[in-house]
């Protein structure tokens, strides 16, 4: 599962055309493949068809667009005069690849790219489509299939920022919704594996299953012992990867408990984590969490390790968190962040040597 809005179709026309050799060549035929791409449809008859229904007032595929278009913009008024017209529309499903619901569109999540965003009265939104009928635990075809409602809204960006997020999460709850995956994967891990802490901690909270990784990237640390031993080793080999990742969480999202844990228990500042290049440092800095900066340097974590996608060292990511704060990354600690890296030595990007 994540979130985006989807780069611009610029971008994903030259994404596209690098992963398809057919389209090197811009025939009509391969623009008309991309744009119902886009528009989510596997082929151009398909979404020709949906364009021939979407004409028609009153078909299935017409009402069903109007009363996403409704859930998206907030509209409620029209919600309740489509859902009062046709009562059936509740346990519709889209003709687009994702087959979601209605209920899938309060996500901003796995739908079609123009219509991931999350009106300030969602939760209202939401109350009236459970209250008509919606199937809370209904699965969409999204992102591989067997997507819940709940799952991509944990996961998605768009409520977070809108601050209806955990509202959000809570309503579903409430209304009969799995707290983890169908597929009996961790809903915790998918939240943290898409930058949704609170969503992590609040499922967490709410009964969602914990591994030693998601334990971790949570911080609780009371879960995470459970997997070592009295003298601090972990209890299987199979658990080392879990302990990587769950300390790339616990540094991401300001766990200082667990991060000053794991390092006791031997995981070395300097891992490089899934992500090429990256260390726990790039993530404490990229969060602007003092405490756990101040623990890593004080463990020689390095200043200068490069992560492999961006380019850029653990300096570099917190003046990019400071230029980029959001609801969960407030702008005021960065300035101390980056206090205490370039005290500890680190170079701005203006003043690092570059070769001859």
């Amino acid at each position: 599962m994540q979130s985006s809005t989807g780069p611009p179709p610029g971008q994903r026309w030259r994404k596209f055309r690098q992963a398809d050799e057919r389209a090197s060549q811009c025939t009509l035929a391969r623009a008309q493949y991309f744009v119902a791409l886009g528009h989510g449809f596997a082929s151009w008859p398909k979404f020709a068809r949906h364009l021939g229904e979407l004409s028609l007032a009153h078909s299935p595929v017409s009402q069903f667009e109007a009363a996403a278009e409704a859930i998206v913009t907030g509209d409620s008024a029209t919600l309740e005069a489509l859902l009062r017209e046709n009562p059936q529309l509740i346990r519709a499903r889209s003709t687009r690849e994702h087959r979601s619901t209605l209920l899938h569109y309060i996500s901003a999540n796995g739908i079609e790219d123009f219509r991931q965003k999350t009106p300030q009265n969602i939760v209202l939104i939401a109350q009236l489509l459970l209250q008509a009928g919606a199937d809370v635990n209904a699965e969409s075809d999204a992102y591989g299939g067997r997507s819940t409602t709940l799952g991509l809204t944990a996961t998605s960006c768009h409520p977070e920022d809108a601050g209806v997020q955990i509202a959000l999460l809570q309503l579903l709850l409430d209304g009969g919704s799995s707290v983890d995956a169908p597929d009996g994967g961790s809903t915790v891990n998918f939240c943290l594996h898409n930058g949704r802490g609170l969503a992590a901690e609040f499922l967490a909270q709410r009964g969602a299953r914990l591994d030693l990784e998601g334990a971790a990237g949570v911080g609780r640390l009371d879960i995470v012992k459970t997997f070592f031993t009295g003298a601090g080793e972990l209890r299987s080999p199979d658990l080392h990867q879990q302990m990587i990742d769950g300390f790339a969480w616990a540094c991401q999202f300001g766990r200082t408990s667990v991060i000053e844990f794991l390092l006791h228990s031997g995981i070395d500042p300097s891992t490089k984590l899934r992500q090429p290049g990256r260390t726990g440092l790039h993530w404490a800095a990229y969060g602007g969490h003092v405490e756990a900066v101040k623990l890593l340097l004080e463990r020689n974590a390095p200043l200068d390790a490069i992560d492999e996608n961006f380019g850029g060292a653990p300096l570099d990511w917190a003046l990019y968190g400071r230029e980029h704060p959001s609801r969960t990354r407030p702008a005021e600690s960065y300035s101390e962040v980056v206090a205490l890296l370039t005290q500890a030595g680190a170079k701005p990007p203006g003043q690092k040597s570059r070769p001859d």
